[in-house]
């Protein structure tokens, strides 16, 4: 599927499974923040809306306005955090460049990246927008604690 070119109708009914869908206040410099720290790309942006793509995942980001009419939008918080809650895993991201990459765009590191029990090696960023991201990747069984 083309999503530079495809229209919002075929773009909708494209959908299956589980979508993810974030409001953000600004939906450019949410993109490039995508782009910046874990490579994605973006298609269509706008100042109200904007495909992303993760390798083989999709998922949009809507302005704040685009939402007048819809019953979440009063429970968006004025404030930050906006996404307390929420971690978005990204499995296929080097937490320890995406942390330099993040720390760099001016984003805040809730944990540097941390070999943990469950396998994984991953960080904790917060967005402008408070979206929790997390990158992450297998860790080096080396590195893990002896359970025993």
């Amino acid at each position: 599927m083309d999503y530079d070119t495809i229209d919002a109708d075929g773009f909708g009914r494209s959908l299956k499974g589980i979508g993810l869908n974030l409001l953000v206040r600004d939906v450019r410099a949410h993109c490039a923040f995508l782009e910046q720290v874990f490579g994605m790309r973006s298609h269509q942006a706008t100042a109200d809306f904007a495909i992303v793509t993760y390798g083989d995942a999709v998922f949009q980001l809507h302005a704040d306005g685009t939402y007048h009419s819809n019953p979440l939008l009063g429970m968006v918080p004025e404030n930050p955090p906006r996404g307390a809650g929420l971690e978005i895993r990204l499995y296929d991201s080097d937490p320890d460049a995406a942390s330099d990459r993040a720390r760099a765009a001016g984003a805040t590191i809730l944990q540097p990246p941390t070999d943990k029990p469950h396998g994984l090696r991953e960080a904790y960023i917060l967005c402008a927008d408070g979206y929790a991201w997390v990158p992450s990747r297998p860790s080096d069984p080396v590195s893990q604690p002896n359970p025993g």
